[in-house]
């Protein structure tokens, strides 16, 4: 699936498209050395968006759920990818378990459990999955689209280990993103490899440090390649203690944002972009209870409070992130690509695609659907030569350049913020 890039192909990303083609040696040197000193992900998503002018990151998963939507044809990749990380982690590996989130009757996010349960057992695992859930207190079997079933089992602790009944895994994998807290179940597990650790939840993470992180990885590429890191880099602040309750609660943050508009002003009149800049507010730490908004003018802000407060909470810590907008379609309808990664491998992807929603706004909401990218075949394959704009291979190789920054991103981010600083290698 090729996109349909309705704005004309010329202009910053197709030099940025040029210039990281005849840096690509250099490129996978780097990444190669980076690799050497950090640890990544042990798998990681991202949203890309493609303004036209600018290509950049906008949103880094490190529990994806949506592996269900890869391609057959991505699944040797990821295979690959899967027995790379393991064999560096626990080589020994027999057992593995998949820790899934709790959505019990959401048939989309269990074909994504039964698609992680094939690509582990084709890397040569056992592999079981067990619910944290006090719903599960016993086997469950669910039926699931194309003939399927998937068994989620209730998981036992013993000491300082979990598993489900009648096995004993090495390492467990985390499929949930732990926005409700880090369940005591998970905790001082001292034997076993737990995959990605707790810090990496939600409980404690906070998109404002993986944006500072991105931040440090875009300025090194950036010298690598010779462009200004601001082509891949959405600039960004964040803001504490936003009370959306009352209009005082949020002087603050219309002032934040007043002046990261600012900011974009000034990089829109330093590269002649008409577009008018906007700013994305999200949760920092991903709360889902309160709205994205996307404001092109502060003043908005206070009109939008109620959007926010629909949820009863009124306090939150929130990013504010340089809006980009998406150049991309998929049979007229606002697209943007999204990278699955697993170890430092790129394995596929998929665009996002959402007909009610404008090139400016979030498309990671209710109505969106899915339509998987050609990485399998094309992502390693790029065709130097070829005029910039012109090779979807190219294009894609350039997504999969900006989801690996974005996953070096969490490596830093992820080294920073360890409670205990272990590493896996």
């Amino acid at each position: 699936m090729v996109p349909h890039l309705v704005t004309a192909l010329t202009g910053p990303i197709n030099e940025l498209e040029q210039r990281v083609l005849d840096s690509m040696p250099a490129i996978e040197r780097w990444f190669r050395l980076e690799w050497m000193e950090h640890t990544p992900p042990f798998y990681t998503s991202v949203d890309v968006r493609n303004a036209g002018f600018k290509l950049a990151p906008v949103d880094t998963n490190l529990f994806p759920n949506g592996w269900n939507i890869l391609t057959p044809a991505m699944l040797p990749l990821a295979v690959q990818a899967a027995q790379a990380a393991i064999e560096k982690i626990c080589p020994e590996a027999r057992n593995l378990l998949i820790v899934p989130d709790n959505h019990l009757h959401n048939t989309f996010y269990l074909s994504n459990l039964a698609q992680l349960r094939r690509v582990f057992q084709m890397a040569g695992l056992n592999v079981r999955i067990g619910s944290i859930s006090p719903d599960v207190k016993k086997p469950v079997t669910m039926d699931l689209p194309h003939g399927e079933s998937i068994t989620l089992e209730p998981v036992v602790r013993t000491k300082g280990r979990i598993g489900v009944k009648d096995f004993d895994p090495c390492t467990i994998l985390l499929n949930n993103d732990l926005r409700a807290g880090v369940p005591g179940i998970l905790e001082d597990l001292h034997e076993q490899y737990l995959l990605p650790p707790l810090h990496a939840g939600w409980a404690n993470r906070r998109k404002s440090a993986h944006s500072k992180a991105f931040e440090e990885v875009s300025k090194r590429f950036g010298k690598l390649i010779g462009v200004d890191h601001w082509l891949i880099n959405p600039m960004f602040d964040k803001c504490q203690d936003v009370d959306f309750s009352t209009a005082e609660g949020v002087q603050g943050l219309i002032a934040k944002t007043e002046a990261l508009l600012g900011r974009i002003r000034k990089k829109h009149k330093e590269y002649g972009i008409k577009e008018k800049p906007f700013v994305v507010l999200k949760p920092d730490n991903g709360d889902p209870r309160m709205a994205i908004l996307t404001v092109r003018d502060a003043k908005e802000i206070e009109n939008l409070r109620t959007q926010v407060l629909g949820n009863g909470e009124a306090v939150f810590e929130v990013l504010l992130q340089e809006g980009v907008l998406t150049c991309e379609r998929v049979n007229d309808a606002v697209a943007e690509p999204v990278v699955y990664m697993m170890d430092r491998y790129v394995v596929g992807g998929f665009y996002r695609v959402h007909p009610q929603r404008k090139v400016d706004e979030n498309l990671n909401a209710p109505g969106s659907s899915f339509v998987p990218l050609a990485f399998a075949e094309s992502t390693h394959l790029p065709q130097p030569g070829m005029k910039p704009g012109a090779s979807a291979p190219n294009r894609f190789y350039m997504y999969g350049v900006i989801g690996r920054l974005a996953m070096l991103a969490a490596s830093y981010e992820m080294e920073a913020t360890d409670p205990h600083a272990e590493h896996y290698d």
